[in-house]
């Protein structure tokens, strides 16, 4: 009982760092009907602009809020100068800029930061953990909950309190509805991939203090992609239940399955699970039941 509420918790603490990701995945499509596969190259990117930030003498709080400052900008560059001229575009071209998009911000990555893993230095978190009863948790662990419950709480609130938060909801409901009530579809887009790239970036930037930084976290776009489908592709609730979900099945795979295995068993296993759930629920949990007519 001890391992499994060892492992259990330190899922979900990973797992609400998933749920940030897969929440600005969940945006994008939620607006626009386009998986965004670039999204793993956007918690590059601001991972290693957050580490910069540190490096260069800024206390990691203020270069976490430069990090979402710069990954507004970016955000919305990215839409302007990629993904507006594609308007009007079958679905699959946009996906496809997007998969070019994800080796263009790597290729970037790489040119401008290298490929050896770095960490951030002094640490960020004290490195002593917490015991409770027999449970060891990880400060890092703790606070990286900590800061993705505060950011998911500031976007979910932005969402429905916000007259851009209503219009994006509103555009992604229907968005000629939304268009002739005179919200601004041009700009519901460009928000949606700047938070994206604000989630992104801010979800690398938690990771790269747990594991260290190296392009290897460019893939947790791919591994948040179960947490995007079981949630839900369009249930941004269904995204952070999702990310939570996948961690704690990460974490309970790892710790009783890996023995078994020759390895790699803790990332198979959520798709696993994602692909017999959908094998029921084709929408995931939380998704809209598209219903035709004929």
């Amino acid at each position: 009982m001890e391992i499994f509420l060892q492992l259990l918790i330190t899922g979900i603490l990973v797992g609400s760092i998933y749920a940030l990701v897969a929440l600005g995945w969940t945006l994008i499509y939620k607006c626009s009907g386009v998986l965004n596969l670039a999204m793993g190259e956007l918690t590059l990117i601001g991972a290693y602009v957050c580490l910069t930030l540190y490096h260069w003498g800024i206390p990691f709080i203020f270069a976490l809020l430069l990090t979402l400052l710069i990954g507004f900008i970016l955000g919305i560059l990215t839409e302007v100068l990629f993904l507006r001229p594609m308007v009007g575009e079958p679905v699959l071209t946009v996906i496809m800029v997007t998969v070019g998009l994800a080796f263009f911000f790597k290729g970037l990555v790489m040119l401008v930061w290298g490929t050896d893993t770095v960490v951030f230095s002094p640490p960020v978190f004290p490195m002593q953990p917490i015991f409770i009863g027999k449970i060891v948790i990880g400060q890092v662990f703790l606070w990286a909950f900590v800061a993705s419950l505060v950011l998911l709480v500031a976007f979910v609130s932005f969402f429905k309190f916000t007259k851009w938060g209503l219009s994006m909801q509103a555009t992604a409901d229907d968005e000629m509805a939304a268009l002739s009530l005179g919200v601004n579809a041009k700009v519901v887009y460009a928000l949606a991939w700047a938070i994206a790239f604000m989630a992104a970036g801010v979800g690398g930037t938690l990771l790269g203090n747990i594991n260290g930084l190296n392009i290897s976290v460019g893939y947790l776009g791919l591994l948040v992609l179960p947490a995007v489908v079981l949630g839900g592709l369009n249930s941004i609730p269904g995204a952070i239940v999702g990310g939570l979900i996948i961690g704690i099945l990460q974490n309970l795979a790892d710790g009783y399955l890996s023995r078994y295995t020759p390895g790699g068993v803790k990332d198979v296993f959520p798709f696993a699970v994602m692909v017999i759930i959908l094998l029921f629920k084709p929408y995931g949990l939380w998704g809209w039941v598209r219903i035709e007519r004929v």
